[in-house]
């Protein structure tokens, strides 16, 4: 990752971006929404027809690393190339958190010369180090503030 530009750092800060909502549906199950009318059932690993918080995380790595990548792997295979993209993870030892996310792009490069597979693989992974927000958001262990408000 690169350090931000000077002149970058003498901008005004962006407001928030609008906020998702979670609201509770059952016990430790909740609801997602956002302002576009999208919902997500969200609860424990352990229950069927959510997903765990770990994985909507990790889902959101997927879908952002697979979107940038999405035009080099287009430009280079043709429109509509299949894009799958998983995401496993690595518990951190005694911690509460994930040591390591492990990122696979899958697509069909088979068919290529060696000399194009190497491009491809270095156009893809330089779009998704520059362009998936959510990666670049991991990497630098973004700042989580908690405020608590009256709900009546």
């Amino acid at each position: 990752m690169s350090t931000p530009a000077p002149e970058a750092e003498s901008r005004p800060p962006r407001p928030p971006s609008p906020p998702l909502w979670v609201e509770r549906v059952g016990t430790k199950t909740y609801v997602g929404t956002n302002d576009r009318g999208a919902e997500v059932r969200v609860g424990p690993h352990t229950d069927d027809g959510v997903f765990s918080p770990g994985e909507l995380m990790k889902v959101a790595l997927a879908a952002c690393s697979g979107m940038s990548a999405e035009r080099g792997v287009d430009r280079r295979l043709g429109a509509d190339t299949p894009i799958k993209v998983a995401v496993r993870s690595v518990a951190g030892t005694g911690e509460n958190r994930y040591a390591r996310l492990l990122t696979e792009l899958v697509i069909p490069i088979s068919d290529l010369s060696e000399e194009d597979r190497k491009l491809l693989v270095a156009v893809a992974k330089r779009a998704v180090d520059v362009g998936c927000t959510v990666g670049r958001t991991i990497e630098a262990s973004a700042q989580v503030e908690l405020t608590v408000t009256d709900g009546e």
